[in-house]
């Protein structure tokens, strides 16, 4: 009876992974499908500068879904990153304006120490308090934005008041690549390789699949759901201090918005909404086909409604193909365990 099971449960996991591998590949293709229609109308589209402002426009984005693939791998979601990002971006310009000699790795290591904060406090009152992480992370969201808000007063930090080392942070390259996307670049690859070939990670998609299954397997379930959400806010820190080097300018709003095209991304590059599976390469990909999309249009000159159409069109496109197959999976394994 164990290889029949062991046979099911590995056919599960290899229809799911092509699913989503067949995702990612038609995130690619229709990268392909729309810069190539777009340039057609109008060849500005590849210029040098249109494809720079596109990848720092994705850098950011793209750390922000790293930490939201990793959260909802675990079937939880965290609403409050665009807030943790606004209130990080504040705090470290209001940290460089007041020293404007400190290295740019200081800010760097001070967003993710914001962000870090608040991530924990989303996991603690998740784990310890029993409450669902959409209730919890959608009071911290305003919770967060109100100290942002009375932080700032009213008043909003400059480019001029910033030092020239972290404003020349946000425009630097190193071989042509902008130290922004590097960053970006070493995040997913950091977070897929441990989420991949580490146990810890393993035990989150474990913990997602089926988080009863996990306790019984010895996991500590309410461990790891906290450092998924210290995860998620560290990162949306980091993701406030790359906002604020390339825009240079910040005030108490900063971010705003930004918590529904995170989760666009991650769902829209595979990460199921029901956790257990998915990639943050994935959720990177969903990152850069939504900045694609939004430089697309504007280049275009097509109204910037549709843009919020197109996405929440993908978004119901990817939740109903997750659903869809989850469906016909768990068919497949009750006609195999009935010839048992």
């Amino acid at each position: 009876m164990a290889a029949p099971r062991e046979l099911t449960a590995s056919s599960r996991k290899s229809v799911l992974g092509g699913l989503f591998r067949a995702r990612e590949s038609g995130i690619v293709l229709a990268l392909v499908v729309l810069v190539a229609f777009t340039a057609t109308q109008n060849p500005r589209f590849l210029s040098g500068q249109s494809i720079r402002d596109i990848l720092l426009g994705t850098a950011i984005l793209a750390v922000l879904a790293v930490g939201q693939a990793v959260v909802m791998i675990t079937r939880n979601i965290d609403l409050s990153v665009g807030s943790v990002l606004g209130l990080s971006a504040f705090a470290v310009g209001s940290l460089l304006r007041g020293n404007p000699g400190l290295p740019v790795v200081v800010a760097l290591l001070a967003g993710l120490a914001v962000g870090a904060v608040c991530g924990l406090v989303n996991g603690a009152v998740v784990r310890f308090g029993q409450v669902p992480a959409l209730v919890v992370t959608l009071g911290t969201l305003y919770a967060f934005r109100g100290v942002s808000y009375f932080w700032a007063g009213g008043q909003q930090i400059n480019a001029d008041q910033l030092p020239g080392s972290f404003l020349g942070f946000g425009d630097s390259a190193v071989l042509g690549v902008p130290w922004l996307v590097l960053i970006a670049v070493v995040v997913m690859v950091v977070a897929g390789v441990v989420l991949r070939n580490y146990r810890g990670g393993r035990e989150l998609y474990a913990m997602g699949s089926s988080p009863q299954a996990a306790r019984l397997a010895g996991i500590k379930v309410g461990r790891n759901t906290t450092v998924a959400f210290l995860v998620s806010g560290a990162l949306a820190g980091l993701a406030g201090v790359l906002f604020a080097a390339r825009f240079g300018t910040v005030d108490a709003a900063a971010g705003t918005g930004y918590e529904l095209n995170v989760v666009a991304a991650a769902v829209v590059g595979g990460v199921a909404v029901f956790g257990g599976s998915g990639s943050v390469w994935g959720a990177s990909l969903g990152a850069l086909l939504l900045t694609v999309i939004g430089s697309a249009l504007a280049v275009l000159d097509i109204n910037q409604f549709w843009q919020q159409a197109i996405v929440g069109a993908l978004i119901l496109l990817a939740i109903g193909a997750d659903r869809l197959v989850a469906v016909r999976v768990a068919r497949s394994l009750k006609k195999k365990d009935a010839h048992v």
